[in-house]
């Protein structure tokens, strides 16, 4: 019986795994499919182990995992399902890179068709200069020049995860307007002029950064809450709580005077940009992401109300 009996020649393993000849090569040449031997002429020969490594080889493709990535699932052979757990997982997240360019893509294309026809180029500007899908680099920077420089890197961590919109992973085509113009916003050259620059919650070298910004969470927390069951912001301790953030962080009593000096400093410390930003960045965050914007609004004007009913 000759040695090579049984055994399949380069064109007869690619007829078995319904593949070209050159495909068989490629891999074979790559080192992936394993020779059962050689015939007296020194052509290739192969098994039925071949043809199984062949078959998964062409699922890998077929799921679009690039040849070095398959190398190394096939590298793993005595661990082989964790591999292609791994590999598979690391696919699936292109995958949804892919579909969320994408999503942003269609927003934005249904954004410019439905606009009116003298908005299309202003629009156009304004969706080109983000990417898709975008990133909140640029948001991030603005409010890390806009907050106090003494404060720790785990408080800004915390503050940024708070005001920072995620990209929605299905956004409409108003939330890719708000967006594209909410970059626009925080990217504007004017912002390094001091008279454009966002003013300090508080005057400048007359209060502790990390109190106030603790105090501030806690009251936000507690605001949402309240906002949740129906109550109103200065309901259940949310305002006092509000009040005291600047009280302590200021290092003195909360008392009605100060309370009426508060309403002061919080109208002078939002300004037309931490506005503008939030009236942008409200319709960016999901459905049950309390908006830091509107809970700071809200108590602003529990404050106000308190303040002018005890002047009556």
């Amino acid at each position: 019986m000759p040695y090579d009996e049984g055994l399949w020649s380069i064109g007869e393993l690619a007829e078995r795994a319904g593949a070209t000849v050159k495909t068989v090569r490629f891999y074979s040449d790559r080192g992936l499919l394993p020779e059962a031997g050689r015939s007296s002429g020194g052509h290739r020969r192969y098994g039925p182990e071949a043809l199984d490594r062949l078959r998964l080889i062409r699922s890998l493709r077929a799921l679009d995992l690039p040849v070095p990535e398959v190398e190394r699932v096939l590298d793993r052979d005595e661990a082989l399902d964790e591999a292609l757990e791994e590999a598979v997982s690391g696919q699936l997240c292109e995958v949804e890179s892919r579909l969320a360019a994408l999503r942003w893509r269609e927003a934005s294309l249904l954004l410019l068709r439905d606009c009116p026809a003298g908005e299309r180029a202003e629009r156009l500007r304004l969706v080109g200069a983000v990417a898709a899908p975008p990133d909140t680099t640029a948001l991030a920077r603005f409010w890390r020049r806009t907050l106090p420089v003494r404060l720790p890197a785990r408080t800004v961590a915390t503050v940024l995860d708070s005001v920072v919109p995620r990209p929605p992973r299905e956004p409409s085509p108003a939330q890719v307007l708000a967006f594209a113009r909410l970059h626009e916003l925080v990217t504007d050259p004017r912002l390094d002029r001091p008279e454009f620059r966002p003013a300090p919650p508080l005057p400048d070298g007359e209060y502790r950064p990390v109190v106030l910004y603790e105090g501030l969470a806690e009251a936000y927390a507690l605001a949402s809450s309240q906002e949740r069951s129906g109550l109103r912001p200065g309901d259940d301790g949310a305002l006092d709580c509000f009040v005291s953030a600047y009280a302590h962080a200021s290092g003195v009593r909360d008392t009605p005077a100060f309370r009426r000096r508060l309403l002061g400093l919080l109208a002078r410390s939002g300004g037309p940009v931490i506005h503008r930003y939030w009236k942008l960045a409200t319709g960016l965050f999901a459905p049950d992401e309390p908006v830091l914007g509107a809970l700071h609004h809200h108590l602003s004007v529990a404050l106000h109300a308190e303040v002018e009913a005890r002047a009556v």
